[in-house]
């Protein structure tokens, strides 16, 4: 059981806080109150760096299904220590992949955008080569910019994760719900609608599960399980505060974080079975 809840954290982790703070480590929150009522804190981050104009490359030209041009500048965000490889997609190319994902799923218009981008060869939660693109319209980047964040196979562009962060400009409360564990029908259509509508799935839905609570800034936020007639789980949230979806993760990223997890606590299992037995 208690194996069975940290994987289903670690899921709603990825939806709530977006595939953008995976690599950064400047200061910040988000907690996530799981289903028993205990808060999980989980450590997150957002780039915050002073890239001078002179730095930012000419922006990228794309051309959207009607034609037309999008302008938005691109470049390797300040705090990237990866290196892609040759069989990688080039930043420009997952750039692009990326701002496909955003007109898809959020319908947003690039044009005068800022793309900071950052390679990781994986993780050991994240075992997967990708990229990661933090999309702001201001050229600094600030714990309190409104952004759109996504993570894609570093090989094939594949999504994983992606999201939307935002300030909001009034005080909402931010704790737990209970009543919303039993009765979250609301969120439930909120959330089949959208994985239908972004053909998120292979197969049709079977049902939608609650997930976890929690908040990111000051947006309080609510994360369910879209689950397939296949088996596939999509990760849905959505803002508490006003419904505005905020973010998902995919099936594809869902097993790759639990088969990561899985297996570090099996290793940890072993190496305190091994520190018992030499105490002995």
């Amino acid at each position: 059981m208690k194996q069975k809840n940290i994987l289903k954290l670690a899921a709603a982790t990825f939806a709530i806080i977006g595939a953008g703070t995976i690599l950064f480590n400047a200061a910040g929150e988000v907690t996530l109150a799981a289903n028993n009522g205990k808060v999980e804190k989980v450590p997150t981050s957002y780039q915050v760096s002073d890239i001078p104009e002179t730095s930012l490359p000419k922006s990228e030209t794309k051309e959207e299904g009607g034609g037309k041009e999008v302008n938005y500048f691109v470049s390797m965000d300040s705090l990237n220590t990866g290196t892609p490889t040759d069989t990688d997609l080039t930043m420009e190319e997952a750039a692009e992949i990326g701002a496909q994902y955003l007109r898809d799923i959020y319908g947003l218009d690039l044009e005068g955008a800022y793309v900071y981008m950052s390679y990781s060869p994986g993780t050991e939660t994240f075992p997967r080569a990708f990229w990661v693109g933090d999309v702001l319209f201001e050229k600094e980047q600030t714990p309190e910019s409104t952004r759109w964040n996504y993570l894609i196979d570093a090989v094939t562009g594949e999504l994983f994760d992606i999201c939307y962060g935002r300030q909001l400009d009034v005080s909402v409360p931010l704790g737990y719900d209970s009543a919303l564990e039993k009765d979250y029908h609301l969120y439930a259509e909120l959330a089949q609608k959208k994985t239908e509508e972004c053909k998120m799935m292979d197969s049709p839905v079977e049902r939608v599960e609650y997930n976890c609570q929690g908040y990111s800034g000051n947006d309080p936020a609510i994360t369910m399980d879209v689950i397939g007639k296949n088996g596939e789980i999509v990760n849905i949230t959505f803002s508490r505060y006003d419904q505005t979806f905020l973010g998902l993760s995919t099936d594809t990223s869902r097993k790759i974080s639990e088969s990561a997890l899985m297996r570090l606590a099996g290793e940890a299992v072993e190496s305190e079975t091994e520190n018992l037995e030499m105490s002995k």
